[in-house]
């Protein structure tokens, strides 16, 4: 049986991806607030006469409507919204690793309101010029809490209250275990400060920032599963990456 056709209109939503589609079109993954990630076929958008061309651009805000049911929809409309100013440089590159993060990690369908309000937020902060790894950092705690992975960050692995004093081993899945007064050089020991300070949003001590940047590469790379991710390639081959994950 053939899935019911849905027709959606006026949804905001942000392309994340697009590539070429037989001889004038092309498949875009949006990223909408109230539909997750959804596939859309976007007929005749290469031709030059297409109302669609310069609109599907990434990292800016549309309304955009759909039709079709199935993995694949056909896109009907998009209107640009405006307000968000072009990025550039190595704003821009981190800007290509959240979509990327968002397309390996989200899955098709997926409604993730908070996340996309999360992802908005990014993309502005990175526009103003706010601090790359501090706009990286939240972005990546939001995008793994909505996905239900579960980052105890004020409690440890038995609910006992974080303490800020004390040293913690994280455990991936299960979460901080405090250690004794041994201290010991390992990546996974992450201070109770530095938790505390993630689970209020909280970047400005340099400590917390450099060890929530360590957290996080061995969090993101676990649920990447192994998967490389192509902006890293391209951080590393251009100069200094910020929120460096390798």
């Amino acid at each position: 049986m053939s899935a019911a056709k849905q027709r959606v209109d006026q949804q905001p939503g942000f392309v994340l991806h697009s590539y070429p589609y037989r001889e004038t079109s092309l498949i875009v993954e949006v990223f909408s607030r109230d539909h997750g990630r959804v596939g859309l076929v976007a007929k005749g958008a290469r031709r030059p006469a297409s109302q669609l061309r310069g609109v599907l651009m990434a990292f800016q805000p549309l309304l955009i409507d759909w039709s079709g049911g199935g993995e694949m929809k056909t896109l009907v409309r998009a209107e640009w919204q405006g307000g968000q100013p072009l990025l550039a440089g190595q704003a821009l590159l981190c800007a290509y690793y959240a979509n990327e993060l968002l397309m390996r990690l989200l899955p098709r369908e997926d409604a993730h309101p908070r996340l996309h309000r999360a992802y908005g937020d990014s993309l502005r902060a990175l526009a103003a010029g706010e601090s790359q790894e501090v706009v990286l950092r939240r972005f990546e705690l939001a995008l793994l809490q909505e996905l239900g992975y579960g980052l105890p960050l004020d409690s440890d692995a038995d609910g006992a209250p974080v303490r800020p004093g004390t040293d913690y081993a994280y455990i991936i899945e299960r979460g901080p275990i405090a250690l004794d007064e041994h201290a010991i050089d390992d990546p996974a020991v992450v201070a109770g400060k530095t938790l505390l300070d993630m689970a209020a949003g909280d970047f400005r001590d340099p400590d917390t920032l450099a060890q929530s940047k360590a957290l996080m590469r061995r969090l993101i790379q676990h649920y990447l599963g192994g998967q490389q991710l192509q902006s890293r390639r391209v951080f590393t081959e251009l100069f200094a990456f910020p929120g460096d994950l390798s």
